[in-house]
């Protein structure tokens, strides 16, 4: 209260100062929570205002953290300068993102060497047969994904150029939301969002949001 936070008066006598009450402390300040190498401590504050606010520093922490601690996988190349380079960089992120659907990546790895040593081009690919894709795909399941690569490689080899953007992408033959986001981003470096369950789970501990994530409301808000 106001009369408590006021230095009190000299008291007139021994039985007034003693029969005023005792002038509460103030709590402590809790202690600082120490810092951890968890990602959801990458923001330098260590408090997320909100993903508008905190994405560049976000961005940076993650990119900094897979510099340093990236595995070494075939997929993952630098792409040669000019169209062509980055052409054949998008094909290998695409071939790579549909085999790793429902897949573990050490299987995935032999798999994927074997095809594109057959087919190193989207070209290459869009002249074989769905007996040979199926044949080359045998072991992986999910056959569609399959009959959809071999689709959208006939369709980009149609047009004449890999797309390069996530809107453009979408359009090819069995390219949702997330593969087109991959494709984008690390092929043609479009800053475009790509959601799965691994950022979904990362997310929602940043900016504790504990709602449905199989909600389709909660699906928009994290994309």
């Amino acid at each position: 209260s106001t009369f408590q936070n006021r230095a009190p008066p000299m008291a007139k006598s021994p039985k007034a100062t003693t029969s005023r009450r005792p002038t509460r402390k103030r709590r402590a300040s809790p202690a600082a929570v120490p810092s951890s190498a968890d990602i959801e401590d990458l923001a330098p504050s260590g408090v997320l205002a909100g993903p508008t606010s905190a994405a560049p520093a976000l961005r940076s922490g993650l990119l900094r953290w897979y510099d340093a601690h990236r595995r070494d996988l075939p997929w993952r190349f630098s792409a040669a300068p000019g169209r062509e380079g980055r052409e054949k960089r998008a094909y290998a992120v695409w071939v790579s993102e549909v085999m790793l659907q429902q897949t573990r990546v050490p299987v995935v790895i032999d798999y994927y060497s074997r095809w594109m040593a057959r087919w190193p081009t989207v070209e290459t690919l869009a002249a074989a047969t769905q007996e040979e894709v199926n044949e080359m795909w045998a072991g992986l399941g999910y056959y569609r994904r399959a009959r959809f690569l071999l689709e959208g490689a006939k369709q980009i080899a149609e047009k004449g150029e890999f797309p390069s953007t996530a809107s453009t992408l979408r359009q090819v033959r069995g390219i949702g939301d997330y593969t087109a986001g991959a494709i984008a981003s690390i092929a043609f470096s479009e800053v475009t969002p790509l959601v799965d369950g691994n950022v979904v789970r990362v997310i929602s501990r940043l900016f504790a949001i504990a709602d449905n994530p199989k909600e389709s409301s909660t699906v928009k808000r994290f994309w």
